[in-house]
């Protein structure tokens, strides 16, 4: 049978539904130099079993974390994920199940949403969490949208380069069509300086958008940032990274207690989701709560029934498919659910204290390989700034791409490299280190970048 089941039978009745007599008169408009006028080229069809043997020899071209050790980053990264994560996500009441449209019936989605929201702001430091977005780059670009329509401010939205990049390009596609201006600060140092912000932000500002750490692993000035924004009378965005909040502080708290980002989104990945090629991922938001009514998707509250037993309800839900399409926060339609049980067993799991232990390895371990690395004479460290659990390397003569892949041939998955993103930093790689990397691995880095550097010498040479 095949896959797709159209019999003649089924062609001719569909041809008569339309009032055609064929196929050959279904296609008569298209002009006849557009039609092919050859069979496809395609292979004779294959049985399911020489099927799975083609798919599997097509997947071992791909190096992934599980066949190499991985130094990878930019918000994608190889953390420790317990075995009692993957339990609970893959019970089916949870993997199967789609999303509460009947909140009455979905108590128990519901529960974890709303356990999940209640995790989200003691994380954050905010008094509000959604459901859950897609992943953090549209989490981000949400933000915008929302602190665009809170601040009632077209102008311009400022972003510094320690953005990560993926996230710049998401938000200048968000706010294309709204006549919003998208301003980049150069950050030549690696981090935001005061007097370049104060420069860009002014009374058409919608907000800042600012990553702690930021996409090169340093840590920015939060507090001035805070300060300088909210005298201009624009929304804090703040970028997160959920591990590094065991050591950092809250968004919520970058200024002083209470006082920091109003908006705090992460890519949630890193809370028990693995790194699966790069998605699906977890998208969080929280923000105060004078800002609610604006924030997109989901916000799950609990409350009693008419018994007095405790119950679970859709809150708010201001999306297009519930409310008219001009009034809707957002064209948000879903949640990621699943990830965000994850991200709430991975939590209940570590608590604070396995939090603050997966930070402070991730801290350093990181600053070990950082050493490690420069002690040889041809790498050095990009930017002087404190970083968390990602560093920003350059080599001083070698060529980054062949450094990767004689690196990737010795199984190691070395670090990004920047060029794509940062043409004048060609000569940069971005590393991260994760609680899960060992010393002797990281010792097995440092030897295979600097046999690949001798490696690349001799064949310049």
């Amino acid at each position: 049978m095949a896959f797709i089941y159209n019999t003649p039978e089924n062609q001719q009745a569909m041809l008569e539904a339309i009032g055609a007599h064929s196929l050959d008169e279904l296609f008569e408009p298209i002009p006849e130099e557009l039609k092919l006028e050859h069979p496809l080229q395609l292979p004779p069809a294959l049985s399911e079993l020489e099927l799975d043997q083609h798919l599997r020899e097509l997947a071992k071209g791909n190096q992934h974390a599980g066949q190499k050790i991985c130094f990878l980053g930019g918000g994608c990264y190889d953390h420790f994920i317990p075995a009692a994560v993957d339990t609970i996500g893959s019970r089916s009441e949870f993997y199967t199940s789609y999303t509460p449209y009947q909140p009455e019936v979905s108590q128990g989605n519901l529960q974890v949403i709303f356990e999940y929201q209640s995790l989200m702001t003691r994380m954050t430091g905010l008094d509000i969490s959604n459901a859950s977005l897609y992943d953090g780059g549209s989490a981000t670009a949400e933000a915008v949208l929302m602190a665009i329509a809170n601040t009632r401010r077209y102008g311009k939205v400022v972003v510094p380069e320690t953005l990560h990049p993926e996230y710049r390009q998401t938000i200048a596609t968000y706010v294309e069509n709204l006549g919003v201006a998208v301003e980049t600060i150069a950050t030549p140092s690696g981090i935001l300086q005061p007097d370049d912000l104060s420069a860009h932000v002014d009374d058409q500002t919608a907000c800042v958008v600012l990553q702690q750490p930021n996409f090169f692993g340093c840590l920015e000035d939060a507090s001035s940032v805070v300060q300088t924004t909210h005298q201009a009378g624009a929304l804090l965005v703040g970028v997160f990274d959920p591990i590094s909040l065991g050591l950092l502080e809250r968004p919520g708290d970058w200024a002083a207690p209470g006082e920091g980002a109003d908006i705090a989104v992460a890519e949630g990945h890193t809370l028990g989701t693995p790194m699966s090629y790069g998605g699906p991922f977890l998208g969080i938001m929280a923000c105060r709560e004078n800002l609610v009514r604006r924030m997109p998707g989901r916000i799950v509250g609990k409350t009693v029934d008419r018994r007095g037993n405790p119950c679970y309800v859709l809150t708010l839900q201001t999306r297009e498919q519930h409310i008219r399409r001009e009034k809707a926060t957002s064209n948000v339609c879903t949640n990621q659910g699943l990830f965000a049980l994850r991200a709430t067993a991975h939590l209940s799991l570590l608590g604070p204290q396995g939090l603050r232990e997966t930070a402070n390895l991730c801290l350093q371990k990181s600053r070990y390989a950082a050493e490690q690395l420069c002690q040889h004479e041809r790498f050095e460290m990009a930017f002087p700034e404190p970083t968390f659990k990602e560093f920003v390397i350059r080599d001083r003569k070698a060529n980054v791409d062949e450094l990767m892949e004689t690196s990737l041939a010795a199984g190691y998955l070395a670090g990004i490299p920047l060029a794509p993103w940062y043409p004048e930093k060609a000569d940069c790689f971005l590393v991260a280190v994760t609680e899960k990397r060992t010393k002797t691995e990281i010792d097995g880095l440092v030897d295979a970048l600097i046999g690949a550097t001798n490696a690349v010498t001799t064949s310049i040479s």
